[in-house]
């Protein structure tokens, strides 16, 4: 055991050293490089093809199957400019539209929760959210320890305050938004048990996170829909923000129907560029199956 976890440190080192070298390549040849990647991996593993399949198919985008493999090979190797290229190099690839959204109730002092899903370059939307105001991210500590230095600190910029995923980083995220500030959460994410709710997600039982409808019920700050488009050729990104229009209903499972709906809509506006691959419908640790009966 005590090999293993030397081993995975010098690896952990490595693919942070790798990250720092691959964040100094322009974007167009990161993009280029990972369209490959992607398509390595989509004929290498049957249970990613597999998946990424059935997920388009259930979702109603199956014509998107090869730009899906393009973008999710983009989404692995853009992560290096993202995270460790220098933020002001970073955010010049970004272009924000309807920023006086959020603006309006930052100014009105209610706070504003922020719900971004796996959708395009995510990962660049809280360093733009940082430039404008104070953020703090819900954020969920990758399983080896080896690895947390390389994703927290690629994460941390001025501004931008993480909150681990527990009652502590709730109380964080509550904090904030009853001192009118923003916080950004991934509603799309699988919560842990006792955090969730099963609601449709494209017509098929998914478990839910409550936790962004609470944030509202509790602090009456806005929700809004945000998403980072990726441009062809290496272009850049438009990150855009969009207003929560879902009726929330009373019930967690209306809730978190809502929050799913609200995110499908969004997903629609550039469905090849979902993370389709992710396992939105996995049944987390001492979560009953839906349907099963206590």
């Amino acid at each position: 055991m005590r090999n293993f976890t030397a081993l995975f440190t010098v690896t952990a080192s490595m693919i942070f050293s790798l990250f720092r070298l691959l964040s100094f390549f322009p974007l167009p040849l990161l993009h280029l490089i990972g369209i490959g990647m992607g398509w390595l991996v989509y004929l290498a593993s049957p249970s990613y093809r597999r998946r990424l399949k059935e997920n388009l198919t259930r979702a109603g985008y199956r014509q998107h199957l090869f730009t899906a493999i393009n973008e999710s090979g983009k989404g692995i190797f853009e992560l290096p400019f993202v995270w460790c290229a220098s933020p002001k190099r970073v955010l010049r690839t970004a272009r924000i539209e309807n920023w006086e959204l959020a603006q309006q109730a930052l100014d009105a002092k209610t706070g504003v929760v922020f719900l971004t899903p796996h959708l395009g370059c995510f990962e660049i939307i809280a360093q733009a959210i940082a430039e404008q105001t104070s953020l703090t991210a819900l954020y969920r500590p990758p399983r080896k320890a080896a690895l947390k230095p390389l994703i927290e600190g690629a994460r941390s910029r001025p501004n931008l305050h993480l909150a681990p995923a527990n009652l502590s980083g709730v109380r964080t995220l509550l904090k904030a938004l009853k001192a009118g500030k923003a916080i950004g959460l991934l509603p799309d994410q699988v919560p842990q048990h006792g955090e969730g709710v099963w609601a449709d997600f494209f017509g098929k039982p998914a478990y839910t996170m409550t936790l962004s409808a609470k944030m509202h019920q509790m602090s009456r700050a806005p929700i809004i829909l945000s998403y980072a488009e990726r441009l062809s050729w290496g272009r850049g990104f438009v990150i855009r923000f969009v207003a929560f229009e879902e009726d929330l209903g009373n019930t967690p499972e209306q809730q978190a129907r809502a929050i799913n709906l609200a995110m499908e809509k969004l997903i629609s506006r550039c469905p090849s560029q979902y993370i389709w691959s992710y396992n939105r419908y996995k049944t987390p640790p001492g979560v009953s199956v839906h349907g099963a009966t206590e």
